[in-house]
């Protein structure tokens, strides 16, 4: 018997992004000129936390040719403007492609005038009253209604495409703090939830058995940090391989599907199961971690930054095994694994990254041998004595 429903492809979670990005907004509804001065109104207070993008339209009605090296042919040409960089493209950017670019952008803002988002701020003025109608189709999801300096009342169409309408916030176009403490409350809401991932799906070699099974408080160390991350994760996972799925009880877990890449497969697959939310990774081979490590790495979490992460006090690296990790870091690390690269250290390095001193540097203290073990069980055992 042949199943008529064949699926050809794995089904995975897709990421909740819109056209360009998590956080879109259309405007329309103004003049070209009034959507860019309100976009930069937005971002120059927004881009203090932010990372902020602009996406609109060329409104030249002259032939202009193609820049730099474009002209002769390049299909790409990357310039160092000192200031800034610069990239020009000489092809269409595709839906896909596009993503790729705003991959790490926090807020972008758009011309509605020329292209669709996911949200939409609608702009009540006179003047383009024709225009805006014809764009009613385009408003799925309207946000705030702003209303320019010849309006007064939403326009009769615009209340009956919204019936919603009036619980929206409705303010005048000029009412600047009003309109940008609205996004950053937009901002704050779509904040991603945290989730902890304790790593102990390790082979332990070095250590010759399973590290995140000592008792180093009294319990598995992997279940004593799983209870650890209560008090800052919505959600906890036990990262484990395949062939431990019977070893774990009492807790969530979540199985590598990215194998044989160690650390950097789990932070994947963790990724690959909830692309939306920032996932708090850490080691059960750290036995001095304490709450106060925890507590302070979380209130310093910078989501507009790809990881959060401590600076290691042996070597000046981050440490990335205790880390946050937004959820702009999936395309980021899968792009180093396209690469040819697997360590979430590199990542770190190589990336956007917020890097914090540990308020205890010790807490940071990983065990890989029996050497490290005895060495640790000797300093626990002394700081019991000492109380």
């Amino acid at each position: 018997m042949t199943s008529k429903e064949h699926k050809k492809h794995t089904a995975l979670v897709k990421p909740s992004i819109g056209n360009y990005g998590r956080n879109e907004w259309a405007i329309v509804g103004a003049p070209c000129t009034v959507i860019k001065l309100l976009a930069d109104e937005v971002i120059k207070t927004l881009s203090t936390n932010y990372k902020c993008a602009y996406i609109d339209t060329t409104h030249t009605d002259d032939i202009v040719l193609p820049p730099g090296r474009l002209a002769a042919g390049a299909n790409m040409e990357y310039t160092d403007q000192i200031d800034y960089r610069q990239i020009n493209f000489a092809g269409q950017l595709n839906s896909f492609e596009m993503k790729q670019q705003l991959a790490q952008a926090d807020v972008v803002l758009i011309n509605g005038n020329h292209h669709k988002a996911a949200a939409q701020i609608v702009v009540i003025d006179e003047n383009k009253r024709a225009s805006l109608k014809k764009r009613v189709a385009e408003l799925t999801n309207v946000k705030m209604i702003l209303l320019a300096a010849n309006s007064t009342e939403v326009f009769d169409f615009i209340q009956e495409a919204i019936p919603y309408w009036k619980n929206l916030p409705i303010y005048s176009l000029d009412e600047t703090g009003k309109i940008i403490a609205f996004f950053e409350r937009q901002m704050q809401e779509a904040k991603p939830k945290l989730n902890g991932l304790v790593l102990a799906g390790g082979q332990s070699l070095r250590m010759g058995f399973d590290k995140g099974s000592v008792k180093w408080h009294g319990r598995e160390q992997r279940y004593h940090v799983a209870d650890m991350l209560k008090s800052y994760c919505k959600d906890i996972f036990i990262s484990i391989r395949s062939e431990q799925k019977d070893d774990i009880y009492g807790y969530q877990t979540l199985e590598d599907t990215f194998t044989g890449l160690g650390p950097y497969g789990a932070i994947l697959s963790a990724f690959r199961a909830q692309p939306d939310a920032a996932w708090l990774v850490v080691a059960s081979d750290l036995p001095l971690l304490d709450d106060g490590t925890l507590q302070y790495l979380s209130a310093n979490r910078n989501t507009a930054s790809v990881a959060t992460a401590f600076n290691s006090a042996f070597d000046g690296f981050p440490e990335p095994l205790i880390t946050i990790w937004e959820p702009k870091s999936y395309p980021v690390l899968l792009s180093f694994l396209a690469q040819g690269y697997s360590c979430p250290r590199k990542v770190l390095i190589n990336s956007d990254t917020t890097l914090l001193n540990a308020p205890n540097p010790d807490t940071l203290t990983n065990v890989n041998t029996p050497d490290e073990l005895d060495n640790i069980k000797r300093r626990l055992h002394q700081q019991i004595a000492a109380e």
